[in-house]
């Protein structure tokens, strides 16, 4: 066990586990305001009553995310340090821009509206909740801002050795950020919507505060549908994406060796021998490689070994393919839990429309597993996105065992991963027992103010067969 692989396992499972709080903050962030838009416009108190509620489960998620975020720029300086040097000319515009315009503006405006409650006019308390949103948003934009230059770099020349800016222009229209950006952002919206419905299905069970949990649901399934299709749309594009900027990724992504042929076919399943280069069996489907790569059933997609040659021409001797059953493997991770997603979110809004949630026992206790599925489809696609570029850190410049630094030593990384991990569970558990005591707690404080919620039910669009109209 390497130097190099314990720096890339610390970053990648501080990462993954960061990754867990980053789409929830945003996607419940974003619910939340909508709750809230409710209440100010409809006036009814219940909408009131779930945007605190829901409220108080973000701030909770907001608060670790924000501590393990912290330890992601210190491994830059820490484990990557070449990788800095070479990189931050590019990097220190965008990660600055998120540190002292999105994060100031989520936390500047969380502070309001916390303690903005009857304190403030409900259009200004209102502005506060949709200003944290969209200062997750520009978190999300700039971070990813960043990620996209390592994926395809522009808007940047080398100079003593080192990649300068030279266009902040390009790095904002960088064509992978456009097709990455919308992505992560309804995989956020997705993250938000299946974790409210989940709760919400779970306290049906219970039989606890049907009335208000029923209309968190229901509202959860109209995003959570409306997300599911954004993330299928999204991703096509960027698959569309990675036959001009990463061939390699797209054929390690289909464990495809040698050129598909015309039309390409997409592999569903296949017993991957990277000895030998080459599988031992397939199950395969017709023209659908050929419509993912190029939005037509037709059109030849070059295999790795071809790639392979294509790069040694190129960069110089090196092996350019990446691990292929990590790629493939979560690739299919990925698009599986996301079908799954906009199956259950289809189900969900019929059952709610034929009025039929409640008494489907099978489906909430479905619906509560379903909580899993966006954080899988979410950490997938980025070890996916991630690995499928190696052995690059950046695409075509910088190889990873470039960018690890020089002086850090085997000792020194086992201590900080352990420290690490420890930490981290330790905050998982706290977050978890945090987390469980706010739904045991409930929604509502007064016994009468939920009968009257029940009495809301019949006139609100959101309930029986109106809301449907809203997606």
């Amino acid at each position: 066990m390497s130097e190099l692989f314990l720096a890339r396992f610390q970053f990648a499972s501080t990462t993954l586990f960061h990754f867990i709080f980053v789409p929830m903050s945003i996607g419940l962030v974003f619910i939340v305001a909508l709750m809230q838009t409710l209440y100010v416009v409809k006036k009814k108190d219940i909408y009131k009553k779930m945007a605190k509620f829901w409220g108080h489960l973000f701030l909770l998620n907001f608060a670790v995310g924000v501590v393990t975020g912290i330890l992601q720029e210190f491994q830059f300086g820490m484990n990557w340090s070449d990788y800095s040097r070479f990189v931050g000319d590019v990097f220190g515009a965008p990660l600055a821009i998120e540190a002292l315009l999105a994060f100031f503006l989520e936390s500047t405006f969380i502070g309001l509206w916390i303690f903005g409650w009857d304190r403030l006019p409900k259009k200004i308390h209102l502005l506060c909740i949709w200003l944290v949103s969209l200062g997750t948003i520009f978190s999300a934009f700039w971070i990813l801002l960043a990620n996209s230059f390592m994926q395809e770099p522009v808007g940047f020349a080398i100079k003593n050795g080192r990649a300068e800016m030279n266009d902040f222009g390009a790095l904002v229209t960088n064509p992978q950020l456009w097709v990455e950006f919308p992505h992560v952002l309804f995989g956020a919206l997705a993250t938000g919507a299946f974790f409210i419905a989940g709760v919400s299905a779970y306290k049906m069970i219970k039989k606890q505060e049907i009335a208000f949990f029923k209309k968190s649901f229901q509202i959860a399934m109209v995003l959570a549908l409306i997300s599911g299709l954004g993330v299928a749309f999204s991703g096509h594009d960027q698959a569309k994406h990675l036959m001009k900027s990463q061939p390699m990724k797209m054929a390690a992504s289909e464990a495809l060796w040698k050129d598909s042929g015309d039309p390409a076919a997409w592999t569903l399943f296949a017993n991957i021998d990277t000895d030998k280069k080459e599988n031992s069996a397939e199950i395969n489907i017709p023209f659908a490689l050929s419509y993912l790569a190029y939005s037509k059933f037709s059109g030849d997609v070059p295999g790795m070994l071809t790639l392979q040659k294509e790069y040694e021409a190129k960069f110089g001797p090196g092996d350019y393919i990446p691990p292929v059953k990590t790629t493939f493997w979560s690739f299919r991770i990925m698009v599986g839990a996301g079908m799954l997603m906009i199956f259950a979110s289809m189900i969900g809004l019929y059952l709610s429309f034929r009025k039929k949630l409640e008494t489907n026992k099978w489906f909430l206790r479905f619906m509560v597993g379903m909580i899993a599925f966006p954080f899988i489809a979410n950490s997938a696609g980025w070890i996916m996105t991630e690995i499928g570029r190696q052995p690059w850190t950046v695409f075509g410049m910088m190889t990873t065992a470039q960018s690890i630094s020089p002086n850090v030593s085997y000792g020194m990384l086992l201590f900080s991963v352990i420290s690490f991990t420890a930490m981290y569970l330790i905050l998982a558990i706290l977050l978890a027992y945090l987390f469980i005591r706010e739904i045991k707690k409930g929604a509502h404080s007064e016994e009468d103010t939920d009968q009257k919620d029940e009495t809301d039910l019949s006139t609100d669009p959101f309930d029986g067969g109106a809301y449907h109209g809203i997606s």
